[in-house]
């Protein structure tokens, strides 16, 4: 039975615990990463916000776009995650993207998406309100 990532923007209160989490969950030299989500404020702080993640797309254009094929579906999570020894840097991805969900990391200027935490999400594990879940 596969699981579901689920976002539920009318829960969000934009707090923004779930960039936090990502960016822990993916460091780089011990530091915290680029977060692969982001909590947009539709209004002020705390009050309503909308989590924006990568789709995980039946049908990814970063996927299809990448010249080396780094970027693959994980058949047990269900994430296309990057294979960095493959990748080369190109961007390509980044660009075929149509929602905006593949970064440019800036500690390494390397593509970086959502890859579910390899089965565990930590933007869902700590969502407070419940606007994050992977069930």
């Amino acid at each position: 039975m596969s699981k579901t990532f689920l976002v539920l923007p009318e829960k969000c209160t934009g707090c923004r615990t779930c960039e936090l989490s990502c960016a822990y969950s993916h460091t780089i030299d011990q530091q915290p990463g680029d977060p692969r989500i982001r909590a947009y404020n539709t209004k002020p702080p705390m009050e309503k916000g909308v989590p924006v993640v990568c789709f995980q797309c039946d049908r990814p254009a970063c996927q299809e776009v990448c010249p080396t094929r780094a970027l693959q579906r994980n058949l047990q999570t269900g994430a296309i995650s990057i294979d960095y020894n493959r990748c080369i840097n190109c961007h390509a991805c980044y660009a075929a993207c149509p929602f905006g969900n593949i970064h440019i990391e800036q500690a390494n200027d390397r593509v970086a998406k959502c890859d579910l935490c390899g089965g565990n999400p930590k933007c869902a594990l700590f969502c407070p309100t419940g606007a994050l879940t992977y069930k």
